[in-house]
């Protein structure tokens, strides 16, 4: 193989390396882009017709919404509070009622009130194309007999649900609830029938629920005034066994404990002062006369009396002993009258003295009276308390039955006065009116959203594409996948020119092929004879490294066009003044021999059996010169590569050598064979013709990398039948843009 082929390659990478790696990945997606653009088209063009088709087939429908909140500010009637209790109204609650709304029994209490199982939009199949093919479907399978009310119930239900929408907005308690109908009044009429159908449920459902509350509280009312009252009779016959009497102000014997122990302070009090008074009495009386302040405390008007005389006389006794004497007469009369009032002093000191012994003695005896009445009433107030422990849990249980009694009576008249007056937190503050303009379809979103799909499952489907197509299409692929390079590019070929070829050869085709085979010669002007000839320069600069006379040219496969490829070179070489001669070297499968010499007997076969010789075996063309050798008699050849390998076939491309400038070898494939691998000590150069869009790249890897001494001498590739409007895809600068404006000066464009 050429050395010069290994550098291009890695060039071609080190370039792709230096790249950066999102500018090469935008590349790369535009090339695949450019690649599968009629792909891309047409199914996005799909998806907008199909859009379209839809749009205009479809129904439309109108969206009435009518908008709901839920009231936290509930008014409460007469001021009572719900007999169920008041429930705060969080996220939770509100989207609880989200799925109420939601439910069968919303939807068919509106079915029921508005009869909808009699509508056919609601037990109908639909209108417009989907609709008109769902009816048929339907048609097909169903048995035939009517349906019944269930089933139209059910199927008014999936379509009522189908088209009915609730949400909640936002954080707020308002619900929207919106209905789409064909009919616009009708979807109005549907959305506040929701509504309404709610708001009654929500009606029903507290109203059941208070009556059942008020039969269990009228049950429960019941009992417990039975037990209350038992309650209270147990209290009333506790007091009455007990002796406990109750005045209202406490307890009686709690009463007469507190006067009594206050008629005994005061008594104590009274005989602490009779006492008092006794002994200071007792001390007066141990004077003959008191003095005057005593007199004074006694407050006694005698004693008084007594003392003033008894002060006088004794003063006048003092002045007549000082002036007679002592013993005179009027003295000892004055003494004799003051022992007399001293003896009156004294017995009235003395009355006194027993009267206050007399109130000490009634003080002390009441004293002691009050103490024995106080010890009997602590006595029995004792027993009194120790009975209050159990009146008092008597009285606590009657006072609980009988609270839970009053409350539970003032619920039921609460749950009375609310089955007349039910009242919810739901509201409606927007009824929902009749809608001016379609919701459904939107054109421009299903357009939008038909081009959008489109694109991403035309992207989807090139990329598959792309994944799927391990063929060989670029020249980049052939030097990045078999480290060669593509010497040329051969267009696909249409119909000859001409129906037939006059016997260029000596004899007449009745096969139109020979005009493929003559293509350089009839058109020099086209893109395949350039092609051909960018070969032809790609042997002449091979030449200069080493010789490069004997050409063989081969494919993986068979139909790939090498026979074609390796007749036109023949002859563009020969047709420029070279001697050149073409010899038919697929022992198998000789179609050139059969294409150009069909009535040939003799060829390559007799010459190397030595049963005759070349010059009469080879023919030439009397418009280029080329010379041909056919492959003679093959049918009964076993080993064509024991053939190709023998001395004889070295000695005659020897000989050939030395006669002609090229020697051109139409191989057989390697695929099926293994004649080729062995021409290569022969051989200068191989080319390998591989077909545009259809070889697997796997293929001929395998096939090259199990030949290596044909990969040593590769000339390089030539990709053929090129689809040149495709390719223009893959490698702009191949498509048929750089080449029909030259072509055109000439009158021929490809």
């Amino acid at each position: 193989m050429l050395q010069v082929n290994k550098p291009t390659s890695e060039i071609n990478r080190d370039f792709a390396e230096a790249d950066g790696s999102p500018s090469q990945s935008l590349t790369s997606y535009l090339d695949i882009i450019r690649r599968q653009f009629p792909t891309m088209v047409a199914i996005v063009s799909a998806c907008a017709i199909l859009a379209l088709l839809y749009l205009f087939t479809a129904a439309p429908l109108f969206t009435s919404t009518a908008t709901m909140v839920i009231d936290t500010r509930k008014v409460q009637l007469f001021q009572q509070q719900s007999v169920l209790g008041d429930i705060a109204i969080d996220s939770a609650t509100v989207e609880t009622q989200v799925e109420i709304l939601k439910s069968e029994n919303i939807s068919l209490a509106v079915i029921r009130d508005l009869h909808l199982t009699e509508d056919p939009e609601f037990t109908g199949s639909g209108t417009g194309l989907l609709g008109a093919i769902m009816g048929s479907v339907t048609g097909l399978v169903s048995s035939g007999h009517a349906p019944s009310e269930f089933e139209l119930t059910r199927k008014a239900l999936g379509v009522f649900a189908s088209n009915r929408t609730i949400k909640r907005l936002g954080l707020t308690y308002v619900m929207e609830i919106g209905f789409s109908s064909r009919d616009p009044q009708k979807a109005a009429r549907i959305a506040n029938a929701i509504a309404d159908a709610y708001i009654v449920d929500q009606l029903e459902a507290k109203y059941q629920a208070t009556r059942r509350a008020s039969v269990w509280l009228q049950d429960r009312i019941k009992e417990l005034r039975t037990q209350a009252s038992a309650a209270q009779r147990s209290v009333v016959d506790f007091k009455t066994a007990n002796n406990i009497i109750d005045t209202g102000k406490g307890l009686m014997n709690q009463q007469q404990l507190a006067e009594v122990n206050s008629q005994l302070i005061m008594a104590h009090a009274s005989t602490a002062e009779a006492k008092a008074r006794l002994d200071r009495m007792n001390d007066i009386v141990k004077q003959e006369i008191p003095d005057a302040n005593v007199g004074d405390a006694l407050k006694n008007d005698t004693i008084v009396k007594l003392r003033a005389q008894y002060v006088d006389l004794a003063s006048k006794e003092s002045i007549w002993s000082a002036k007679y004497g002592s013993d005179h007469l009027a003295a000892v009369n004055l003494r004799r009258q003051m022992a007399e009032i001293k003896k009156n002093v004294q017995d009235e000191l003395k009355r006194i003295q027993e009267s206050y012994k007399s109130d000490y003695d009634i003080a002390q005896t009441r004293e002691e009276a009050i103490k024995a009445s106080l010890a009997n009433i602590v006595s029995e107030s004792q027993l009194t308390n120790q009975a209050q422990i159990q009146l008092r849990e008597l009285e606590s249980n009657a006072q609980s039955y009988q609270a839970m009694y009053d409350n539970f009576l003032q619920r039921y008249m609460e749950s009375v006065q609310q089955q007349s007056f039910p009242i919810t937190e739901a509201r409606v503050i927007s009824a929902a009116t009749t809608p001016l303009v379609k919701s459904a379809p939107k054109s421009l979103i299903i357009l939008g959203a038909a081009l959008l799909g489109g694109l991403m499952l035309s992207f989807g489907a090139a990329m598959a594409r792309e994944l799927s197509d391990k063929v060989f299409r670029t020249t980049g692929q052939v030097e990045e996948q078999l480290g060669t390079n593509c010497v040329a590019i051969l267009p696909a070929l249409g119909a000859p020119a001409s129906a037939a070829l006059s016997g260029k050869f000596g004899s007449k085709m009745s096969n139109p092929a020979p005009d493929l085979l003559r293509y350089v010669v009839d058109n020099p002007l086209s893109r395949f004879s350039e092609a051909v000839r960018s070969l032809k320069v790609a042997v002449d600069l091979n030449s200069i490294v080493r010789e490069n006379r004997v050409l063989a040219v081969t494919s993986t496969l068979p139909n790939e066009g090498k026979s074609t490829l390796s007749t036109n070179l023949a002859q563009l070489i020969a047709h420029g003044g070279a001697r050149v001669i073409l010899i038919d070297a697929d022992l198998r499968n000789p179609s050139l021999s059969r294409a150009l010499r069909p009535d040939a007997k003799a060829g390559l076969v007799e010459v190397l059996a030595h049963k005759e010789q070349l010059e009469d075996i080879v023919s030439i063309d009397s418009q280029t010169g080329l010379a041909i050798l056919p492959a003679g008699t093959t049918s009964k050849l076993l080993h064509t590569n024991e053939v190709l390998a023998s001395k004889p076939m070295r000695d005659l491309v020897a000989l050939l050598r030395s006669k002609y400038d090229y020697v051109v070898l139409d191989m057989p494939p390697m695929a099926p064979v293994v004649d080729v691998r062995v021409t290569s000590p022969f051989v200068d150069s191989f080319v390998f013709v591989v077909e545009w869009g259809k070889t697997k790249i796997d293929v001929v890897r395998h096939n090259l990398r199990n030949a290596p001494e044909i990969q040593d001498k590769l000339l390089g590739v030539v990709l053929n039948k090129a689809d040149t409007k495709l390719l223009a895809r893959y490698e702009s600068y191949h498509g048929r843009y750089y080449y029909q404006k030259y072509y055109a000066r000439y009158g021929y464009v490809e």
